[in-house]
């Protein structure tokens, strides 16, 4: 979702090119496009509007952020997943989210915690639904996510740090939306916690929690049994 919410595209209309990455690059990312799919360049032009040769710029380029798998002169492929993958992103995803996590508290200011106060609210919202049973809004759902955690970091001070936590998201993110892993009140009431850990700063006790938050999802996904 990196690529729907980069500030430095807001600037400018973005080209055919960028625009057809972003869309296939969403679709893998939310399970449209399924793991091991062939990626047949012909039908990609009709979808994505684009010409075979940005196509496959953009496959190459889908492929060195491990989301596509080139087979040389066989095409492309969505990347596959696994077990051991999924908890390498996760381990991963832990690593970064931890420390900026840390680092963000130490520096967010009162325009930090609004925006934290703000994604949490939206995210909130979209759990209480779905624990009603509304799973109309999943994608939507999973958007506010992305927000709230990112909000969290975003006082950290290191752009590097915040795009490679989202790049790193996002392929965990992939991995519960093939799964439709939603931990209901649990996962609520951790997101709780860790929007009332940074109002509070209490740095500690949201790294306890962030790591149950992530290793749960991790679990609960595997638990669908969809991922081998």
């Amino acid at each position: 979702m990196k690529t729907d919410d980069s500030a430095a595209n807001d600037t400018a209309p973005a080209t055919i090119g960028e625009n057809a990455y972003r869309r296939i690059r969403t679709d893998i990312v939310f399970g449209r496009l399924t793991p091991g799919q062939k990626l047949r360049l012909e039908k990609l032009r009709d979808t994505y509007e684009a010409s075979i040769s940005t196509l496959r710029e953009i496959l190459n380029r889908l492929s060195s952020e491990g989301l596509v798998v080139a087979e040389g002169q066989r095409g492309f492929e969505v990347a596959p997943v696994s077990v051991e993958n999924l908890r390498e992103i996760a381990a991963l995803r832990t690593l970064l989210e931890t420390h900026a996590l840390e680092q963000s508290f130490e520096a967010g200011d009162i325009e930090w915690e609004g925006r934290v106060v703000s994604a949490h609210h939206k995210l909130a919202t979209l759990e209480r639904r779905m624990r009603e049973g509304d799973r109309s809004e999943t994608e939507l759902w999973k958007r506010y996510d992305w927000e709230f955690h990112q909000a969290l970091i975003s006082a950290c001070g290191s752009r590097v740090l915040m795009d490679t936590h989202a790049a790193v998201f996002d392929k965990y993110l992939r991995y519960q939306m093939i799964a439709l892993s939603f931990r209901g009140d649990i996962a609520a009431e951790e997101h709780r916690i860790l929007h009332d850990c940074a109002l509070e700063r209490d740095a500690g006790c949201a790294r306890e929690v962030l790591v149950r938050h992530i290793e749960g999802g991790v679990e609960h996904a595997l638990a669908t049994g969809t991922i081998r």
